[in-house]
């Protein structure tokens, strides 16, 4: 057992919950303790509710000793992207136009899920407004940092939550991936982090950018991704885009290793400039997976860029967005989600629905792809994390987040499962990612390779948030 019972992991959680070693009392009170000591630094959440926390924490310890714990997460501590409905509590997606003072009556799907299977909601975790970029600081809420280093960003757009997982401060935490605002933050914080396939967990109301936006985990752990995919993955018939609900237990083939499996890597998708350290990293990791059985055979350039139509679909979901705001709640918001949004407005008819073509055409040309390959392999991202409250670095060309997130935002057009992995950190001590994506609907398969690398590379986190000088 750790010292630290914050830094448990939810399945270890759970067994001490049933030997009743720990109590989910003790583990409200750890949790609160990280966040007191540590959150003020890394501005991780938006909101806190100690009380109702630990309220949950009793209910959830009484059932464990009358031996009738509800559902498959009792007790855990788990966090929320303050872009999901939770009940009582505001959700104000990083802006300062909604208004707080409304009814919350309703809990997204995901959150209902994890509620109805003992979750205990700890709070909400801070995001960029909308969640409409790849790090995480908005005017409501300011800048989140990231723990390895409290100068540069955490990536985003869940920033909050992958801040939150690497700190021990929740052991579950929601995150949406629009463009990668799982994938990124998992791989600048360390953190392990999923994209499903997209339906596999039901999402209400449906993102105002569409359907490149997922909702999915960010843990520690695979084998806890795996275990909160379950559950949130279950059925919600608010949702009309989810898939049929399966069942499945996406435990159960965690451990059947990657012998055999054919995979492809793509260093760089064959217009890439990637840091040389993190190039090393992933051929690296690539390495620890053709020693595991894997058969590795490096690809050149699996499509062509996709840039022009992800921020045609995107773009498009900006201006969409901010039609249903006054003139002047406009003027309230994030400049550059304005400028976005403008961008959009002036995309025609006809060149949106080119758009959703060559969508089109991408996700055919993947599921061919995959008729080759089991999975297929590249960097989560192209650069280690850079200064935060920017939206992109200073050295970098292009406008926009999207021109430094090349590897995520493809597998938002083609709905495929992916995830980022660690695989190292740089030599200024900032963690580097691996990216595993899977054919559309092989969520358990992607979960079987990460829980494989990470078996043979055990993950690392930072015990407090890291300040230069």
């Amino acid at each position: 057992m750790t010292d630290d019972v914050a830094y448990l992991s939810a399945t270890e959680l759970l067994d001490f919950y049933r030997s009743r070693q720990i109590s989910p009392v003790d583990v409200a009170k750890a949790v609160y303790a990280r966040i007191e000591a540590h959150d003020s630094k890394v501005n991780a959440f938006c909101f806190l509710d100690e009380e109702a926390a630990l309220t949950a924490a009793r209910e959830s310890e009484a059932r464990w000793q009358q031996g009738e714990p509800r559902g498959r997460v009792d007790g855990v501590p788990v966090t929320i992207k303050d872009l999901l409905l939770t009940k009582g509590w505001p959700t104000l997606r990083g802006s300062r136009i909604v208004d707080p003072d409304q009814s919350w009556e309703e809990d997204a799907p995901a959150v209902a899920a994890l509620r109805r299977n003992g979750a205990m909601i700890i709070g909400k975790t801070t995001t960029p407004e909308f969640g409409w970029k790849g790090i995480t600081d908005s005017a409501l809420t300011g800048i989140t940092r990231n723990p390895w280093n409290t100068q540069v960003t955490p990536g985003g757009s869940s920033g909050g939550a992958a801040a939150a997982c690497a700190l021990g401060m929740g052991a579950l935490h929601i995150g949406t991936d629009g463009g990668g605002s799982i994938r990124i933050p998992a791989g600048f914080s360390g953190t392990f982090g999923l994209k499903p396939s997209f339906g596999r967990v039901p999402a209400w109301p449906l993102s105002p950018f569409g359907t490149v936006a997922h909702v999915g985990p960010i843990t520690r752990t695979v084998a806890d991704a795996a275990l909160m995919l379950n559950v949130i993955s279950e059925p919600d018939a608010r949702d009309w885009h989810a898939l049929p609900y399966d069942a499945a237990d996406y435990r159960e083939d965690l451990q059947a290793g990657v012998k055999d499996l054919r995979i492809a890597y793509s260093p760089d998708l064959g217009f890439v400039d990637v840091d040389a350290e993190i190039a090393a990293a992933v051929k690296d990791a690539l390495g620890v997976l053709e020693g595991l059985g894997a058969r590795v055979e490096e690809v050149a350039a699996p499509f062509e860029p996709t840039g022009p139509t992800f921020l045609a679909h995107w773009a498009c979901g900006a201006a969409q967005l901010l039609r249903m705001f006054s003139e002047e709640q406009r003027a309230l918001i994030d400049p550059d989600l304005q400028e976005v949004a403008a961008f959009g407005e002036q995309i025609s008819l006809a060149d949106y629905q080119d758009a959703v073509a060559v969508r089109g055409a991408l996700g055919e040309r993947m599921q061919r792809f995959f008729d080759r390959f089991d999975l297929l392999v590249t960097p989560t991202l192209p650069i280690p994390a850079f200064t935060a409250g920017i939206e992109k670095p200073e050295t970098m060309a292009g406008d926009r987040w999207a021109d430094w997130t090349p590897f995520t935002y493809p597998f938002n057009l083609t709905q495929q499962p992916a995830c980022s992995v660690p695989c190292g950190l740089t030599a200024a001590g900032l963690p580097m990612g691996m990216q595993i994506v899977g054919p559309k609907y092989a969520d358990g398969l992607v979960l079987r390779a990460a829980r494989a690398f990470e078996s043979a590379r055990p993950f690392l986190m930072p015990d407090a948030p890291r300040e230069p000088g």
